[in-house]
C-alpha cells in the first residue's frame, strides 16, 4: 500500500522531480565526489605518482601544520577576523532591515534598498580595486580628504593595523549588508497585522512595537543566519583577502583560507593544504553542531 502510494506520488510530481535531477548532480559531481581527494591529506601525495599510488604517511602533514609558526597566526587571525564580522557586520543588516520597515515613503524604500543591495552583485576583484584606489597613498581620496586637513598620507593597505577594519567595513559591511537585509525584510513583511494594532491598543509607540512585536518574530530568522554564521567562521572570503593583503600585513590578514592558497597552488604542497583544509572543514562542522544545539536551547529554532 505505501509502495503504490509512493508510485503514485511519483507519476503525479514527476516534473518536479525532473527538474531536481540538475540540482542533486551539480551536488554530487561538485560537493561530494572531491571527497574522495581528502585522502591526499593523510599521504606524501605526488602528481607523478597519483593519488592510488602515493605513500600513506598517516598524521604527518596534519602535524607539520601544527608545529608550523603559520598554525598559531592564521587560526588566530581567522578566528578574530570572523568574530568582529559577528560583531561588526552581522547586525548591520537587521537594523537596516528594521530601519526600512519604518519607512513609508514606498519610492524611497525601494531606492533606498535598491542601492543598498546592488554592491552583492559587483565583482570581489572590482570592489578590492575601488578600495585599493580610495586608499592610494598617492592620489587615493582617503588621503586627499587628510592631506587636506594637514595631516600626513597614510598608505593603509600596508599596515597591519588597518586591514581588518579596511576588509570587514568593505567586504562584509559595504558588499553584503543591503543584500543580506532581504531575509530580515521578508521575516519582517510575515508579522501578522493584528499584533502592530494590538500593541497600538495598549499605548505601544514604534520603538516599543519594534522591540516587543517586531524582532520577536525576526528571532526564528536570526537565529537560522547566526548558526550559518557560526558555522562559517573558519571561512573568510580568502579572494578578497588576496587582492588586498602584502606581506607587510601577513600579520594580521593570513587566514588559515589563504595559507591553503598559498602552500597548494603556489608551493605544490597539495597534502599539506588538503590536511589543512580538512582540519578547517571539520572545526566548521564543529562549530555548527554546538551553534545549532545551543540556539535549539534558547530560541527552540536550529537547522534541523
Amino acid at each position: 500500500m505505501k509502495f503504490s502510494h509512493i508510485r503514485s506520488s511519483i507519476i503525479r510530481d514527476r516534473y518536479l522531480y525532473i527538474m531536481l535531477i540538475p540540482f542533486l548532480l551539480w551536488y554530487i559531481i561538485f560537493q561530494y565526489k572531491p571527497l574522495y581527494g581528502l585522502q591526499i591529506a593523510f599521504k606524501d601525495f605526488s602528481v607523478w605518482k597519483g593519488m592510488a599510488d602515493s605513500p600513506w604517511v598517516g598524521w604527518k602533514n596534519f602535524i607539520t601544520f601544527f608545529d608550523s609558526p603559520y598554525f598559531i597566526r592564521t587560526l588566530r587571525n581567522t578566528l578574530i577576523i570572523n568574530f568582529y564580522q559577528l560583531i561588526f557586520a552581522f547586525p548591520v543588516p537587521i537594523a537596516l532591515a528594521l530601519l526600512l520597515n519604518e519607512i513609508r515613503n514606498a519610492l524611497f524604500k525601494k531606492t533606498v534598498q535598491t542601492l543598498t543591495y546592488l554592491p552583492h552583485f559587483i565583482s570581489v576583484v572590482v570592489v578590492a580595486g575601488i578600495v585599493t584606489n580610495f586608499l592610494a597613498p598617492s592620489n587615493g581620496i582617503v588621503n586627499l580628504v587628510i592631506s587636506m586637513f594637514g595631516g600626513e598620507k597614510v598608505y593603509f593597505l600596508t599596515q597591519p593595523d588597518y586591514f581588518r577594519t579596511i576588509f570587514i567595513a568593505s567586504m562584509d559591511i559595504w558588499k553584503e549588508a543591503g543584500f543580506n537585509t532581504i531575509v530580515y525584510l521578508a521575516a519582517v513583511t510575515a508579522v501578522n497585522p493584528a499584533l502592530y494594532e494590538a500593541a497600538v491598543m495598549d499605548g505601544a509607540n514604534r520603538w516599543k512595537q519594534t522591540i516587543h512585536v517586531t524582532l520577536p518574530a525576526m528571532m526564528p530568522t536570526i537565529a537560522i543566519m547566526l548558526i550559518l554564521k557560526i558555522g562559517s567562521m573558519m571561512e573568510v572570503s580568502y579572494e578578497a583577502i588576496i587582492l588586498l593583503y602584502q606581506p607587510s600585513t601577513y600579520e594580521t590578514a593570513d587566514v588559515i583560507s589563504t595559507y591553503v592558497y598559498r602552500s597548494g597552488l603556489q608551493e605544490g604542497q597539495y597534502d599539506l593544504a588538503t590536511a589543512v583544509g580538512l582540519f578547517n572543514g571539520l572545526i566548521g562542522l564543529i562549530l555548527v553542531l554546538f551553534a545549532n544545539r545551543t540556539s535549539k536551547k534558547l530560541t527552540e529554532t536550529g537547522l534541523w
